[in-house]
């Protein structure tokens, strides 16, 4: 079933059983970092789950071919808008869609890819149809940053965990992949089409942990352009920065990194968060030498 998809093998044991066994609960919450397969598992189990003999049909019945064309009605997908969230009015219209009973199939499944990017309101919204899901009805979230999600979400959802692809699954899917390349990829292939900026960015960051070494604090600030001016791509940079840190086996750089990124995800400060980085990699690199 999920031959097709590389990586994250015990989850496809997982789910697997679970469409063998026709064992199915209302809500499932998918878990990992951008790039890893999440959504790829996420349709290939929503098409088996509609299949109408029991993901054993070879794509032969109705609702597996016409979930091949995308014209299963069975079947909902709802992804981010043009501004990249998902809002409470995009909730509220995939609500009226899910009490509608299924056509082809016994079950109706529907996913949500980027769940975490539902505010508050949209997510206590769709806690409603969480509580009190129909029969027939199988949802999948997709989430990058579980973090974002509410409490009485995730409780409500059988949560199933995605690992980072190894470098040996990533060799699967670009067969010609370097050792630098699999470093910027860092086990997603999430990046792959940004992978010259991605290097361009990972040299930045390696001279900024050097000059780190070398030059004062107050240098730092005004050697570090990219972090400060880079809001939206910081989790990225951040990641990027963690793998340098790593790799110079400065492991308690990596935890700063961490708690950086706690704090940006509340909402602090942007600029005190990066002068937080910068001044504590400064001191625990400084004390280190």
């Amino acid at each position: 079933m999920f031959e097709k998809i590389v990586g994250n093998e015990q989850n496809k044991i997982i789910l697997e059983d679970s469409i063998k066994k026709h064992n199915f609960v209302n809500s499932y919450m998918f878990v990992g970092n951008e790039g890893i397969g999440k959504e790829k598992f996420a349709e290939e189990f929503a098409k088996n789950i509609m299949c109408l003999k029991d993901g054993n049909c070879n794509d032969t019945c109705e609702s597996c071919i016409k979930f091949e064309a995308r014209t299963n009605p069975d079947f909902i997908k709802l992804d981010k808008n043009e501004k990249g969230i998902i809002s409470i009015e995009m909730i509220r219209s995939l609500q009226d869609e899910i009490i509608k009973k299924p056509i082809i199939s016994d079950h109706k499944v529907c996913i949500i890819n980027d769940a975490d990017l539902m505010n508050e309101s949209a997510q206590n919204c769709f806690l409603k149809t969480l509580e009190e899901p129909p029969k027939y009805m199988v949802i999948i979230l997709i989430v990058s940053n579980e973090s974002k999600m509410l409490q009485t979400i995730k409780s409500r959802c059988v949560k199933i965990n995605f690992k980072k692809l190894s470098d040996n699954e990533i060799k699967k899917i670009l067969t010609n992949a370097d050792a630098e390349t699999l470093t910027m990829l860092d086990g997603s292939m999430a990046n792959i089409e940004n992978l010259d900026k991605r290097r361009e960015e990972y040299e930045q960051l390696k001279n900024l942990i050097s000059d780190l070494k070398n030059c004062s604090m107050a240098e730092i600030f005004n050697k570090a352009d990219l972090l400060y001016n880079k809001k939206d791509d910081i989790m990225e940079l951040l990641n990027l920065t963690n793998i340098i840190l790593f790799d110079e086996r400065l492991y308690d750089g990596c935890e700063i990194v961490e708690k950086t990124k706690v704090k940006i995800d509340n909402n602090n400060n942007y600029t005190m968060c990066i002068d937080y980085l910068l001044m504590n990699l400064y001191d625990i690199i400084n004390k280190t030498r």
